[in-house]
This record gives C-alpha cells, structure tokens and sequence, in this order.
C-alpha cells in the first residue's frame, strides 16, 4: 500500500477535471483499492468529494470559514465540497507567494483543530543542498508544527527538483527520508519530477511512503503508470 498524490497546480479546467476524475475512479476501483489515492484540483476546478477511491483535496485554502480576503477561498467553501484534505507548505506558496513559516503554521493549525489531512510540505534549494545544511533547513521548516498530529502526512520535494525533469538521486532521497524518520512517525512522500519512469525505484527507497506527482500526473494514462509501478 502506497499513497499516490496528484498536484494539478494550475492547470487542467473544471470540465477536464470531472473527466481525469471519474476515469481515475473507475480505473483505482478496479485495480488499486488499497492505495491512498489524492487529486488536488485547482480553485475553480474543485469538485465533490464523493468518489469512491479518489480523495479529492485543496491545494490551498485560507485559514478563516470566510471573510474579507480577496482572492482566497475558506473552509466554508471546501465543506460544500466535503473536502477534507488539503496541501501546505508547498515551495510555490512559500516562495512564489511569500507564505511564511508563521503563517504556514497558522495554517496548519486551523485545518488540523478542523480534522483535516494535510499534505505539509518540505524542501530546501540547490544552495542549501550543495552547502551540505539540508537537515538544519528542514528542521526550520517544522518550526509550529505539530509533528504529531495523527492526520499528517510529510511531503519532502526538493525544491530544484520540482518541475525541472531533474529527481534527486536515490541516495540523497534514502539520506534525508532516513533523517525525517528520525523525529516523524508520519507517512513520507518523495516529490520532485516524479513521472512513470522513475516512481518504481523512488517507491522502493525505505522510509518513502509514496509520492507527490506535479505536472506528469496531469495525463491519466502518465499518473495510472505511476501507481502501477509498484
């Protein structure tokens, strides 16, 4: 057993959403019952939670039920859905939107008191990796937050790794998985240019529970692949 997560980002519309997730279902229903299978849409695409092998989360909500923030959406609009996972800390929010440590902590604290399962996301930059202070980086990002909370699942995605075809290697994954094992007792993944050709051999480095697959899990036919290759 395995956990197979789908980052669409933005990408993919509501109407090509409905389709992946249907045939995703039918496909996981028929073969992979035992995995955890998440997709996480974008905002406009989100749709009811409802599919029977096919958990459906947010990549990103506001921590309030609702309220003035322009832009956001909160967990009121994700229990219409009945939507109760969701990903945070992702290196996108964290850089792209200026996300702080505090304010992914704040998160995080909200949509645990709220029961949710968070995908808490982790990973430094090439700099960080050639100056050999990985372990003292990562440990910064756990900065309030609850490691033990029991719906936690750890998401380690190298930051030049993402999206550039480039996987770190076996050895720096196995290294740094056997270091967050260390202190988690939490399930693992390994994201960062995941795709069919070397999800097998990331899947069975130890302490790797699973994967956050971004941009090839945006064919079926790539992300089927991909959970097949167990």
């Amino acid at each position: 057993m395995a956990i197979f997560a789908a980052n669409f980002k933005c990408n993919l519309t509501r109407g090509q959403t409905q389709i992946y997730l249907t045939e995703l279902d039918s496909y996981a229903s028929k073969n992979h019952t035992k995995d955890d299978i998440f997709v996480f849409p974008n905002q406009a695409a989100l749709l009811p939670n409802t599919y029977a092998c096919v958990r459906v989360g947010a990549q990103n909500a506001y921590c309030a039920e609702n309220g003035g923030f322009t832009g956001e959406i909160g967990a009121q609009h994700l229990k219409e859905f009945g939507i109760d996972s969701i990903i945070i800390g992702h290196s996108e929010r964290r850089t792209i939107f200026g996300e702080s440590q505090a304010f992914i902590a704040q998160k995080f604290a909200y949509f645990a008191k709220a029961g949710f399962t968070i995908i808490y996301c982790i990973g430094e930059d090439l700099g960080v990796r050639q100056s050999g202070g990985v372990e003292k980086f990562l440990r910064e990002e756990f900065v309030g937050i609850d490691t033990q909370y029991e719906n936690l699942i750890v998401a380690y995605e190298p930051i030049w790794a993402i999206g550039t075809g480039v996987s770190a290697k076996l050895e720096d994954i196995a290294q740094t998985h056997e270091f967050l094992r260390g202190f988690l007792d939490s399930a693992l993944l390994y994201g960062g240019s995941v795709n069919e050709t070397n999800a097998g051999e990331i899947l069975r480095v130890p302490n790797v529970d699973g994967v956050l697959v971004g941009s090839a899990s945006l064919e079926i036919s790539r992300f089927c692949k991909i959970i097949e290759s167990l």
